[in-house]
């Protein structure tokens, strides 16, 4: 069995799980009559606090309805120039939304400088696109947004009249690195997302949460995107399952992500900054090693996406005694190698 540390995305149903979608009950969601799809939906409502929930398949779906939601032909949202919904989308807004980013440099902790989105709120002026909406992501790059933050930009917003969006693929790895429940951080926006298919360890799906207006705006959206699914609820059913058993499961992954960073330390590797603050961690190695990295473990049975800048998650299916063995594997390459 491979170790693969390139993404939390890699993860598989467990074996509950897949018994969970096999006995879903189902009916057809376009029509709004499908058992489970609703009760996952509910659940969402349940723990954000927000009005209304909506399964979508994917997390760029999500975002993308979030988008065209909120913003009109020719209106802009600013966002980090790291951000997934702006670098990692296909362009998704702009092309099929004709929706303008406005990306600016995130700060080193990932949050994005206030006085510089101020700065970047165009006049209403007909030379220029209508700044409607601010987009975070939490987590970003691992990195945990503060809460004190988070209700900063959200009094931001407030005063600027723009709406506040977050990316939130991995806001449970945020609810369990601050000790919350997941409505202590999204009092601080109108809509947010959560990716099922991540560490929480679903096969597929996410969630769009906000108000009932919006989100019955959403599923007009969604269905133009192509996401308008019948008997879905054979893949809500896992969703449900992950929101039910995985969500406090993840500090797991965080506590082995920070011993994988004590471990190869230890070795002699470079971690950059700030280290495993959830269950992402970044190395730096020169290039030479990084070419050679990869291709040595993946022939003996470890993924690892190798660069300049070495990307590892850790997941439901990569245990302690895995990370054990990849440090191993690890100290025998740099003494072959380095």
């Amino acid at each position: 069995m491979l170790i693969d540390l390139r993404s939390d995305t890699v993860t598989r149903p467990s074996a509950a799980m897949r018994e969970a979608m096999a006995q879903a009950e189902v009916g057809d969601d376009v029509y709004g009559d499908d058992p489970t799809v609703n009760a996952l939906e509910a659940e969402a409502v349940r723990l954000s606090g927000k009005e209304a929930a909506l399964f979508l398949p994917s997390g760029t779906q999500a975002n993308l309805v979030a988008l065209l939601s909120h913003c009109q032909r020719g209106d802009e949202y600013i966002v980090g120039q790291q951000a997934h919904n702006y670098k990692y989308e296909a362009g998704g807004a702009a092309v099929l939304g004709s929706i303008q980013p406005q990306p600016i440099e995130a700060n080193p902790d990932g949050t994005l400088p206030l006085d510089k989105v101020a700065a970047a709120i165009k006049p209403d002026d007909i030379h220029f696109a209508r700044t409607r909406l601010l987009s975070l992501e939490n987590t970003i790059s691992g990195r945990v947004l503060p809460l004190a933050y988070l209700q900063q930009a959200w009094q931001f917003s407030r005063e600027h009249k723009l709406a506040l969006h977050i990316d939130g693929a991995r806001i449970f790895n945020a609810a369990v690195a601050l000790n919350v429940p997941l409505k202590e951080i999204v009092q601080y926006c109108d809509t947010f997302t959560i990716c099922l298919s991540k560490g929480l360890g679903a096969p597929v799906g996410s969630l769009l949460c906000g108000s009932e207006a919006f989100i019955q705006q959403a599923i007009r959206w969604r269905k133009m995107t192509g996401g308008g699914l019948r008997q879905a609820g054979i893949l809500a059913a896992a969703g449900l399952y992950a929101l039910e058993h995985n969500v406090e499961r993840l500090r797991e992954d965080h506590d082995n992500a920070k011993w994988l960073e004590q471990q190869l330390q230890n070795i002699g590797v470079e971690i950059a900054e700030p280290g495993a603050q959830t269950n992402v961690l970044y190395l730096r190695q020169s290039p030479e090693l990084a070419a050679k990295l990869g291709p040595w473990m993946r022939e003996r049975g470890v993924l690892i996406s190798s660069g300049p800048l070495t990307r590892i998650l850790t997941h439901l299916d990569v245990s302690r005694q895995d990370l054990q063995h990849v440090v191993d594997l690890w100290q025998q390459f740099l003494k072959q190698h380095a």
